[in-house]
Protein backbone atom coordinates (compact mmCIF):
# COMPACT_ATOMS: atom_id res chain seq x y z
CA UNK A 1 0.00 0.00 0.00
CA UNK A 2 0.90 3.08 -1.08
CA UNK A 3 -0.77 5.75 1.23
CA UNK A 4 -1.21 6.10 4.68
CA UNK A 5 -4.87 6.07 5.04
CA UNK A 6 -7.53 7.23 3.23
CA UNK A 7 -11.19 7.71 4.15
CA UNK A 8 -14.14 4.91 3.42
CA UNK A 9 -17.41 4.47 4.77
CA UNK A 10 -17.73 1.84 7.94
CA UNK A 11 -21.74 1.51 8.19
CA UNK A 12 -23.48 2.58 4.90
CA UNK A 13 -26.80 4.19 6.22
CA UNK A 14 -29.87 6.50 3.84
CA UNK A 15 -30.09 9.98 4.25
CA UNK A 16 -33.17 11.84 2.64
CA UNK A 17 -34.35 15.51 1.52
CA UNK A 18 -37.22 17.16 -0.06
CA UNK A 19 -36.75 19.48 -2.78
CA UNK A 20 -40.05 20.97 -4.58
CA UNK A 21 -41.63 18.54 -3.58
CA UNK A 22 -39.35 15.91 -5.10
CA UNK A 23 -38.05 13.33 -3.04
CA UNK A 24 -34.13 12.49 -3.36
CA UNK A 25 -33.14 9.22 -1.12
CA UNK A 26 -29.53 7.99 -0.60
CA UNK A 27 -28.72 4.88 0.37
CA UNK A 28 -25.00 4.12 0.70
CA UNK A 29 -22.53 1.07 1.08
CA UNK A 30 -19.39 -0.05 1.59
CA UNK A 31 -17.84 -1.98 -1.33
CA UNK A 32 -14.68 -3.30 -2.34
CA UNK A 33 -14.86 -4.70 -5.72
CA UNK A 34 -16.94 -3.27 -8.60
CA UNK A 35 -19.56 -6.50 -8.76
CA UNK A 36 -20.19 -6.19 -5.36
CA UNK A 37 -21.49 -1.89 -6.42
CA UNK A 38 -23.58 -3.65 -9.33
CA UNK A 39 -24.88 -6.23 -7.58
CA UNK A 40 -26.12 -3.24 -4.81
CA UNK A 41 -27.37 -1.25 -7.66
CA UNK A 42 -29.81 -3.75 -8.82
CA UNK A 43 -30.68 -4.01 -6.10
CA UNK A 44 -31.71 -0.68 -4.91
CA UNK A 45 -33.58 -0.35 -8.48
CA UNK A 46 -35.71 -3.30 -7.68
CA UNK A 47 -36.61 -1.92 -4.54
CA UNK A 48 -37.01 1.31 -5.87
CA UNK A 49 -38.85 0.48 -9.41
CA UNK A 50 -41.62 2.95 -8.97
CA UNK A 51 -38.83 5.88 -8.52
CA UNK A 52 -38.46 8.25 -11.80
CA UNK A 53 -34.70 7.70 -11.45
CA UNK A 54 -32.09 6.15 -9.38
CA UNK A 55 -28.81 7.48 -9.87
CA UNK A 56 -25.45 6.32 -8.79
CA UNK A 57 -22.23 6.75 -8.01
CA UNK A 58 -18.99 4.64 -6.53
CA UNK A 59 -15.39 5.04 -6.46
CA UNK A 60 -13.06 2.26 -5.86
CA UNK A 61 -9.17 1.90 -4.64
CA UNK A 62 -6.92 3.65 -2.30
CA UNK A 63 -5.74 6.34 -4.52
CA UNK A 64 -10.06 6.08 -6.19
CA UNK A 65 -8.43 4.55 -9.66
CA UNK A 66 -12.42 3.44 -10.29
CA UNK A 67 -14.92 6.30 -10.60
CA UNK A 68 -18.45 5.29 -12.23
CA UNK A 69 -21.85 7.21 -12.20
CA UNK A 70 -24.95 7.26 -13.83
CA UNK A 71 -27.61 10.18 -14.71
CA UNK A 72 -30.26 6.97 -15.08
CA UNK A 73 -32.22 9.49 -17.21
CA UNK A 74 -31.91 12.80 -15.47
CA UNK A 75 -30.41 15.35 -18.20
CA UNK A 76 -26.75 14.51 -18.80
CA UNK A 77 -24.43 15.98 -16.05
CA UNK A 78 -27.00 16.59 -13.45
CA UNK A 79 -27.39 13.56 -11.02
CA UNK A 80 -24.52 10.78 -11.38
CA UNK A 81 -21.37 13.09 -11.77
CA UNK A 82 -22.37 15.29 -9.27
CA UNK A 83 -23.08 12.58 -6.50
CA UNK A 84 -19.18 11.36 -7.91
CA UNK A 85 -17.87 14.93 -7.19
CA UNK A 86 -19.17 14.58 -3.43
CA UNK A 87 -17.59 11.51 -3.23
CA UNK A 88 -14.55 12.70 -4.50
CA UNK A 89 -14.04 15.88 -2.89
CA UNK A 90 -15.23 14.13 0.71
CA UNK A 91 -12.25 12.26 -0.11
CA UNK A 92 -14.20 9.04 0.00
CA UNK A 93 -13.21 5.07 -1.14
CA UNK A 94 -14.67 2.41 -1.95
CA UNK A 95 -18.21 3.45 -1.41
CA UNK A 96 -21.08 3.26 -3.81
CA UNK A 97 -23.83 5.89 -3.43
CA UNK A 98 -27.77 5.21 -4.85
CA UNK A 99 -30.02 8.68 -5.22
CA UNK A 100 -34.00 7.21 -5.66
CA UNK A 101 -35.97 10.34 -6.54
CA UNK A 102 -39.53 10.71 -6.55
CA UNK A 103 -40.65 12.79 -8.97
CA UNK A 104 -43.10 15.60 -7.13
CA UNK A 105 -44.30 17.42 -10.57
CA UNK A 106 -42.03 20.20 -9.97
CA UNK A 107 -39.02 20.76 -12.10
CA UNK A 108 -35.92 21.75 -10.70
CA UNK A 109 -33.72 22.97 -13.85
CA UNK A 110 -30.24 21.71 -14.45
CA UNK A 111 -28.95 23.68 -11.64
CA UNK A 112 -31.76 22.88 -9.17
CA UNK A 113 -30.66 18.88 -10.14
CA UNK A 114 -27.59 18.87 -9.27
CA UNK A 115 -27.98 20.87 -6.42
CA UNK A 116 -29.96 18.05 -4.79
CA UNK A 117 -28.40 15.54 -5.89
CA UNK A 118 -25.16 16.63 -4.36
CA UNK A 119 -27.03 17.69 -1.15
CA UNK A 120 -29.02 14.07 -0.96
CA UNK A 121 -25.56 12.23 -1.34
CA UNK A 122 -24.13 14.21 1.15
CA UNK A 123 -27.27 13.57 3.30
CA UNK A 124 -26.24 9.58 2.73
CA UNK A 125 -22.74 10.48 4.19
CA UNK A 126 -23.21 12.25 6.87
CA UNK A 127 -25.76 9.73 8.04
CA UNK A 128 -23.51 6.74 7.55
CA UNK A 129 -20.54 5.80 9.62
CA UNK A 130 -17.11 6.89 8.38
CA UNK A 131 -13.32 6.05 9.25
CA UNK A 132 -9.93 6.20 8.05
CA UNK A 133 -8.57 3.52 7.13
CA UNK A 134 -4.38 3.22 8.20
CA UNK A 135 -2.07 1.04 7.18
CA UNK A 136 -0.48 -1.01 9.97
CA UNK A 137 2.11 -3.31 11.83
CA UNK A 138 0.24 -5.81 14.14
CA UNK A 139 3.37 -6.81 16.75
CA UNK A 140 3.41 -8.93 19.60
CA UNK A 141 5.43 -6.79 22.90
CA UNK A 142 6.52 -9.54 25.55
CA UNK A 143 8.12 -8.09 28.75
CA UNK A 144 8.73 -9.29 32.12
CA UNK A 145 6.12 -7.68 35.01
CA UNK A 146 8.52 -4.83 36.05
CA UNK A 147 8.51 -3.17 32.35
CA UNK A 148 4.38 -3.35 31.44
CA UNK A 149 3.94 0.25 33.17
CA UNK A 150 6.29 1.93 31.16
CA UNK A 151 5.54 -0.28 27.69
CA UNK A 152 1.76 1.40 28.61
CA UNK A 153 2.75 4.54 29.48
CA UNK A 154 4.84 4.83 25.63
CA UNK A 155 2.22 3.32 23.59
CA UNK A 156 -0.73 5.80 25.70
CA UNK A 157 1.41 8.65 24.81
CA UNK A 158 2.16 8.26 21.07
CA UNK A 159 -1.86 7.26 20.73
CA UNK A 160 -0.74 3.14 19.63
CA UNK A 161 -4.23 1.10 19.88
CA UNK A 162 -4.08 -2.42 22.04
CA UNK A 163 -5.91 -5.30 20.67
CA UNK A 164 -5.11 -7.56 23.75
CA UNK A 165 -3.11 -7.96 26.78
CA UNK A 166 -2.06 -11.61 28.25
CA UNK A 167 -0.80 -12.08 31.40
CA UNK A 168 1.34 -15.13 32.45
CA UNK A 169 4.44 -15.75 33.43
CA UNK A 170 5.69 -12.72 31.29
CA UNK A 171 3.12 -10.26 30.15
CA UNK A 172 2.79 -10.40 26.19
CA UNK A 173 1.07 -6.53 24.74
CA UNK A 174 -0.72 -6.62 21.29
CA UNK A 175 -0.61 -3.79 19.26
CA UNK A 176 -1.20 -2.26 16.22
CA UNK A 177 1.28 0.73 15.04
CA UNK A 178 0.40 2.50 11.93
CA UNK A 179 3.58 2.23 9.75
CA UNK A 180 5.12 5.27 9.36
CA UNK A 181 5.47 4.74 13.60
CA UNK A 182 6.78 1.56 13.59
CA UNK A 183 11.06 2.68 13.71
CA UNK A 184 10.03 5.30 16.00
CA UNK A 185 8.18 3.37 19.15
CA UNK A 186 10.65 0.29 18.98
CA UNK A 187 13.28 2.52 19.28
CA UNK A 188 11.23 4.06 22.83
CA UNK A 189 9.86 0.39 23.36
CA UNK A 190 13.51 -0.91 24.04
CA UNK A 191 15.06 2.46 25.83
CA UNK A 192 12.45 2.55 28.13
CA UNK A 193 12.78 -0.98 28.84
CA UNK A 194 16.27 -0.89 28.85
CA UNK A 195 16.24 -3.52 26.28
CA UNK A 196 14.16 -5.82 28.28
CA UNK A 197 11.29 -5.57 25.64
CA UNK A 198 10.91 -8.23 22.95
CA UNK A 199 9.23 -7.09 20.10
CA UNK A 200 7.99 -9.43 17.14
CA UNK A 201 6.80 -7.22 14.37
CA UNK A 202 4.39 -10.10 12.71
CA UNK A 203 2.66 -8.76 9.71
CA UNK A 204 1.14 -5.92 8.14
CA UNK A 205 -2.25 -4.21 8.47
CA UNK A 206 -5.32 -2.06 7.72
CA UNK A 207 -6.80 -1.17 10.71
CA UNK A 208 -8.95 1.54 11.88
CA UNK A 209 -10.43 3.24 15.41
CA UNK A 210 -13.80 2.72 15.24
CA UNK A 211 -15.94 4.26 18.39
CA UNK A 212 -13.01 4.11 19.95
CA UNK A 213 -12.92 0.37 19.38
CA UNK A 214 -9.75 -1.24 17.18
CA UNK A 215 -11.18 -2.98 14.34
CA UNK A 216 -8.44 -4.81 11.99
CA UNK A 217 -9.51 -5.74 8.16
Amino acid sequence: METNGYRAVYEGRQGEIVEKKSRFIATVLPIETEEEALEFIAKMKKKYWDARHNCYAYVIGERQELQRCSDDGEPNGTAGRPMLDVLLHEDIHNTVVVVTRYFGGVLLGTGGLVRAYQKATRSGLESSVIIEKQRGVFGNIVTDYNGIGKIQYILAQNNIPIADSIYGENVSIQVVVPAQQQEKIEKELIEGTNGKAEIDWEKEVVFAIVEKDLKIF
